[in-house]
């Protein structure tokens, strides 16, 4: 589906998702340093016409060049510490491991650089998010977490038809991360990995961000369920957790119930998708199982169910979903479907824009806490048996619960 720009404005997904539509042309160059080469080297910073790939980095020599090969740079560093050297490079794009991500940011903004990070935000502590979002605060830089689920493209067409009233009262929404054959990415060179016995709800944001990044209410309670097995993964691990799977059962600021399942284990299909429900609408991700992308509308008028009760008249049609990365909400060389269900070449463009623009970028330090402070208190219930707990709110910017 070809999307020109008078479509792309008429949906309101530009207002919706990020600010992201692609505006008059500016000489700014945001000059980028890359640092990791295995998520780092799938983005498209050498096709932004604002952005020069100024050096790379990883820890391993045949990393590096992979990523020189990629963006066609020629100047690495073997570490972080050494890119942040160099005067020359403006902004980072940390695509690092998660344990990781805090020291790496801080870092980064303590040498005057703007920065990009991998997801989550943290892993796995609270006074860890209030770390992140004192450094944030002290640099005046932008900050950005690379969240794919932002930018999946029913996700910008929810964000659209929720700016548009077209689902009237979302009052529920669900959302699942469904990674089976998880346990490859464990070890590495016969070495455990930070990933191995990781908890599934320090890893929630590509769950959370499909309701937080659609109407933008907070989650502020919850009850988690975790299940586990006898295998030595779960019993033996840095984390102390003993989950698999994790399903959460969330409340929001405005009432709103939220359901996530983050599986790492079982007989399903791997899924990244979610499903709204509204008072006049609801919409629903492709599903794994064999499901198109789906739409329910209510309609004037009644009919009868087949127990003969009379109900109103719900219409049932399949999704006809736009490629939102045809639009010229990008410049013309990332018009192209990529990673994640064509995110990353949106993150890319989000990221450089938010810097030639002066302002903060779609998935900020406050965004970015929102979709993983929760995991972390859902985890906390889960060793609990599922008790409810409340989560911590960290953005003073936030509206009224009634908002």
């Amino acid at each position: 589906m070809q999307i020109d720009r008078r479509t792309f404005l008429g949906t309101g997904i530009a207002g919706v998702a990020g600010r992201f539509a692609f505006a008059e042309p500016s000489q700014r160059k945001v000059r980028v340093g890359i640092v990791g080469g295995n998520f780092g080297a799938t983005f498209f910073f050498h096709e932004h016409p604002n952005c020069i790939v100024e050096a790379v980095s990883d820890l391993r020599p045949e990393r590096r060049a992979h990523l020189m090969e990629v963006y066609g740079c020629a100047r690495s560093y073997e570490s972080l510490e050494k890119l942040l050297l160099d005067k020359n490079v403006d902004a980072v794009f940390c695509a690092t491991p998660a344990p990781d991500h805090l020291r790496h940011v801080t870092a980064t903004l303590s040498a005057g650089k703007h920065v990009l990070s991998a997801v989550p935000a943290v892993l796995g502590s609270i006074e860890d998010c209030e770390k992140l979002i004192g450094a944030v605060e002290a640099s005046g830089l932008n900050y950005m977490m690379a969240e794919t689920s932002y930018y999946h493209q029913t996700v910008i067409s929810a964000r659209s038809f929720y700016q548009a009233g077209k689902f009237g009262r979302i009052f529920s929404a669900e959302a699942e991360y469904h990674h089976p054959g998880v346990e490859e990415l464990f070890v590495e060179d016969g070495k455990r990995t930070w990933r191995y016995g990781l908890a599934p709800m320090h890893y929630p944001t590509h769950c959370t961000s499909m309701l937080i990044g659609v109407t933008g209410e907070r989650l502020t309670e919850v009850s988690s369920i975790g299940w586990g097995d006898d295998d030595p993964i779960v019993k033996d691990n840095v984390y102390r957790n003993p989950f698999w799977n994790e399903t959460a059962l969330f409340k929001t600021n405005r009432g709103t119930a939220f359901r996530v399942h983050v599986y790492w284990r079982g007989a399903e299909h791997g899924t990244e998708r979610g499903q709204w429900y509204g008072t006049r609408m609801s919409l629903f991700c492709p599903n794994p199982n064999g499901l198109p992308a789906q739409m329910v509308e209510a309609r004037e008028g009644s009919e009868k169910d087949s127990g003969g009760f009379v109900r109103e008249q719900n219409v049932t049609a399949a999704y006809e979903q736009p490629m939102w990365w045809k639009s010229d909400a990008l410049p013309s060389a990332m018009r192209h479907n990529s990673y994640h269900d064509g995110s990353h070449t949106f993150l890319t463009h989000e990221f450089v824009q938010s810097i030639v623009e002066r302002r903060r970028p779609s998935v900020d330090v406050y965004e970015a806490v929102a979709y993983t402070a929760p995991g972390i208190i859902a985890h906390e219930s889960s060793l609990r048996g599922g008790a409810w707990m409340r989560i911590p709110q960290f953005d003073k910017r936030q509206a009224s619960p009634g908002a």
